[in-house]
């Protein structure tokens, strides 16, 4: 009965993804995910983005610079060794367009509850989240 139960959740798993992906248009899971960053903490740095978003030093450069000719970022003002990265107006934009389309997806699959069936839901994954998280902050 486990692995049944264990299946269901990675079949939902799936479903959550492929609904969700669709919110980030062009942009790969790892340039939304820069691009989210920079919306929340900007100023953040190359190396810093690299290590919360979970990819190289040269992949994360990679991704800015993409960033930078869709001019979606811009390189602030070298401090030291580092330089800080923030959003244009048009990432900004970007990030909110893909917050409201995720989460219209991700609440298009909770409908499916009736409001009670749908607290109750919610406070269960609150409980494995809790259990399965750890900060990345």
């Amino acid at each position: 009965m486990q692995l049944l139960d264990a299946n269901k959740l990675g079949a939902l798993g799936a479903m959550i993804r492929d609904r969700t992906e669709s919110s980030l248009g062009e942009l790969s899971p790892s340039a939304a995910a820069v691009l989210s960053m920079l919306h929340f903490k900007p100023g953040l740095t190359t190396t810093e983005l690299a290590e919360v978003v979970g990819v190289s030093q040269p992949t994360a450069v990679r991704l800015i610079d993409g960033l930078e000719r869709q001019a979606l970022i811009v390189r602030g003002k070298p401090e030291g060794r580092v330089t800080p990265l923030t959003l244009t107006e048009t990432g900004h934009a970007q990030v909110r367009e893909m917050q409201a389309l995720r989460l219209a997806a991700l609440d298009g699959l909770l409908s499916a509850l009736q409001p009670d069936k749908r607290r109750h839901f919610v406070s269960m994954l609150d409980e494995i989240l809790t259990g399965a998280t750890t900060s990345r902050a």
